[in-house]
């Protein structure tokens, strides 16, 4: 769900940039020294997932991971999704520059929204809750990201709302391949290393 260079207006990406810009500082200050190594993985899953693109019609679809990444960074999902994009648009052209803090916050914003939204079951000790919890903040994340670019693209102008309705509907089936792995990731972390989500998360 890159949005390409010269796309959008203006107002657009300035309110992304804002936003971007403060998750990111938010993410920083609350990055702990011993959470970077962790916080670095998660940006490479990001990157790598990002770059394995399915054609569907005209645009396509591909893994996000941003509801793992909010579930297990919390805040610091900002600044791991920021790297990520950049990585992507400097060495592959994915995105660009001047839209990457509209493309960090449509990722990042749901993700940390949603990790937070369904904290009591991400932390449950119960492998269901925490499953259901997983799968919901994985779908979900992927889901009002696709709604973020969707809004992005119609706030440019009418003339984007086909492109912007493709987008969504590509991702639909995107959104349960997410949840899935989320889940299954949350449940695996409950079991072997709890503190990883709970530090994350509180």
């Amino acid at each position: 769900m890159h949005i390409s260079e010269g796309v959008l207006s203006a107002p657009v990406l300035l309110a992304g940039a804002a936003v971007a810009a403060a998750g990111v500082a938010i993410g920083l200050k609350r990055l702990q020294h011993e959470r970077i190594p962790q916080t670095a993985i998660l940006s490479s899953a990001f990157f790598v997932a990002s770059l394995i693109h399915v054609p569907v019609g005209f645009t396509s679809a591909h893994l996000i991971l941003n509801g793992l990444l909010g579930a297990v960074l919390g805040w610091a999902a900002f600044p791991a999704i920021l790297v990520a994009l950049l990585l992507q648009a400097v060495l592959f052209q994915f995105g660009g520059l001047t839209v990457l803090g509209v493309n960090t916050a449509t990722m990042a914003l749901p993700a940390v929204a949603c990790a937070w939204a369904l904290r009591p079951l991400l932390l449950s000790q119960r492998n269901g809750r925490a499953a259901l919890g997983g799968f919901l903040c994985g779908s979900l994340s992927v889901f009002l990201s696709g709604i973020l670019v969707a809004a992005a693209l119609i706030g440019t102008g009418e003339a984007f709302q086909q492109a912007a309705l493709a987008i969504f509907l590509a991702n639909l089936p995107v959104t349960v391949i997410e949840g899935l792995v989320t889940a299954a990731t949350v449940v695996f972390l409950q079991r072997v290393k709890p503190e990883i989500l709970s530090s994350a998360l509180t």
